[in-house]
């Protein structure tokens, strides 16, 4: 007999999710003329050939239905020297980009300068997964510079490029 699964406990599950380290990105779109983003770690890749990401978004946030309705949004990957953008875009700023240096991409999705790397995707997939919305996308564009990533591990944030390596 197959024990019925129980629900884990809220706080358990914060301790679990503080153990796993994350890039820093902050996804960006337009919502007509005005620039709209928020700081997410629930980014990954899906695939390099086609390259293809994933990033969710809390149905909740602010910035949700700009990116559920946007055929295109911008992935920047935050660099070591960003924790004001990060600050700004984890915040509930009414104007996040009033201090933020960006340029429209290709597709004119807003992308943020100093990041340690950049991608504007197509959104090709919307999944709703209980309190979230998956965004499936396929990368259109990307650059990337010298500078390191930020990382973010139990509610700090850390230097990506002075990790040191395991054997």
């Amino acid at each position: 007999m197959t024990p019925l699964a129980s629900k884990p406990d809220l706080d358990v599950m914060k301790q679990v999710n503080r153990q796993f380290v994350t890039g820093v990105t902050v996804v960006t779109a337009m919502d007509g003329e005005t620039p709209r983003g928020l700081a997410v770690n629930a980014f990954s890749s899906i695939s390099l050939d086609p390259a293809t990401v994933m990033v969710c978004v809390q149905r909740t946030s602010s910035t949700h239905d700009c990116l559920f309705s946007a055929s295109h949004l911008a992935i920047n990957i935050l660099s070591t020297d960003q924790l004001d953008v990060v600050g700004t875009f984890a915040s509930k700023a009414t104007d996040k980009f009033e201090k933020v240096e960006w340029e429209g991409g290709p597709f004119g999705s807003p992308l943020i300068a100093r990041s340690s790397a950049q991608m504007e995707v197509e959104i090709r997939e919307r999944l709703q997964a209980s309190t979230h919305t998956v965004f499936i996308c396929r990368v259109v564009h990307a650059t990337v510079c010298e500078r390191p990533p930020m990382v973010y591990s139990a509610g700090k944030f850390f230097d990506g490029g002075a990790l040191a390596p395991l054997g």
